[in-house]
């Protein structure tokens, strides 16, 4: 008996950020025919693991890492809780909330807070070792750009300086906003968002707070205490880029806002470390796939940070192509590449949707909107169902 031939397409992932590289891993362990070249313009040697940036993962990114052997546990703070509110108007029962708890869900935590380059640096370093141990299969080309990509008959030529050919490319490539070149559905909601560290006194351990103010919604991330056991939260605050309140404030000025921002359940915030301003909007592609060229992640739409799935999407968009290119034979590649684009599109633009419409609403001035939202918490809070239903989403995206 003659048995099948494993089918071992050639894979070129562009972009060895935490999508990218999650894709590589992923395809390398869950492939064991393919070959995998990750394509980066960043040199092999640059400190990846000083990124202070702040990264929000769902559980289903957790539990999606940790198969991956690549979840840094030391380094991420889980969420327990998840606190949800609005500035005044307030209703005579009290501020109008939502909290969405792991023990109600029956699940270990909501999800985690971390350092991009905590999250970055072992992903990258996995993949390294991976690479040096099956060298004739997986192969890494650190700075590298990729400068074009062509369509060619049964696949994509990829031109990094040489021209090579692959059956499917994977564009994972991140960037801002403001930074990126436009895609087909594109949209400046006109606000800003200033990031930065803070250190907080008799704040709720383990808590993530949302809150929707009138100038636009503010966060506050958990994150691991510092050198000397203070509590501190990575901060998100969106206001309107037109009318910037935050700008031209000193740092003192700026904590005296911030106190008047959150909920007291938030605690107190005693420290605000240095605060950078991004441009905020959304940039997103029709579709994912073009051809053999697949695009994931931040390369296939950029999100308003207000609910914080930017990343996990990408993920699971990386997920879903692993396991379609898995069952795929070489003659039905095409078909596969198509069943993801099918099958990523419920979740895909249904978090597209839901964060384009809480971003927009923050620069509508129609009377009484914000006790419309404020209302909506309330009756969210009092529907255990779906609230369940929110934060299952969350957790895991739209199945």
């Amino acid at each position: 008996m003659t048995l099948p031939i494993a089918f071992s397409p050639r894979i070129a992932v562009i972009g060895a950020g935490p999508v990218g590289l999650s894709l590589a891993l992923h395809a390398a362990r869950l492939m064991p025919a393919a070959a995998v070249t990750v394509f980066d313009a960043r040199p092999i040697d640059r400190d990846v693991g000083a990124d202070p940036r702040t990264l929000a993962l769902s559980l289903g990114s957790v539990q999606f890492l940790k198969r991956l052997r690549a979840w840094p546990a030391a380094a991420a703070q889980p969420i327990t809780e998840v606190h949800v509110s609005q500035q005044p108007p307030t209703f005579p029962w009290g501020t109008p909330q939502v909290l969405l708890n792991a023990l109600d869900e029956g699940v270990p935590m909501l999800g985690a807070v971390m350092r991009y380059g905590a999250l970055l640096a072992p992903l990258q370093a996995a993949w390294l070792r991976l690479a040096e141990r099956d060298p004739a299969r997986l192969q890494s080309r650190f700075g590298t750009p990729v400068s074009a990509l062509k369509r060619v008959t049964g696949g994509v030529e990829v031109d990094a300086g040489i021209a090579e050919p692959f059956d499917v490319a994977v564009v994972a490539e991140g960037g801002v906003f403001s930074e990126q070149a436009r895609k087909a559905v594109r949209r400046d909601y006109g606000q800003t968002a200033w990031v930065g560290t803070v250190g907080i006194e008799a704040g709720r351990p383990a808590t993530a707070f949302e809150r929707f103010t009138r100038h636009g919604p503010a966060a506050l991330l958990p994150l691991p205490p510092d050198g000397d056991g203070q509590q501190c939260a990575a901060l998100v605050w969106c206001v309107s880029s037109s009318d910037d309140p935050v700008r031209d404030l000193d740092d003192a000025q700026r904590l005296a806002v911030l106190g008047t921002v959150f909920p007291p359940e938030a605690g107190r915030i005693v420290r605000l470390g240095p605060l950078k301003d991004f441009t905020l909007g959304m940039n997103a592609e029709r579709t994912l796939v073009q051809g053999r060229t697949v695009r994931i992640g931040n390369a296939a739409q950029t999100l308003h940070p207000v609910a914080g799935q930017g990343l996990n999407l990408g993920l699971r968009d990386a997920a879903s192509l692993v396991h379609a290119l898995r069952e795929a034979e070489a003659s039905r590649i095409d078909s596969a590449l198509r069943r993801v684009e099918w099958q990523r599109a419920p979740d895909r633009w249904s978090m597209i949707a839901v964060t384009d419409f809480l971003a927009r609403s923050f620069t509508w001035q129609a009377p009484g909107l914000p006790a419309a939202r404020g209302l909506a918490l309330a009756l969210l809070q009092s529907a255990s169902p779906l609230k369940s239903a929110l934060a299952r989403q969350m957790m895991f995206g739209r199945r």
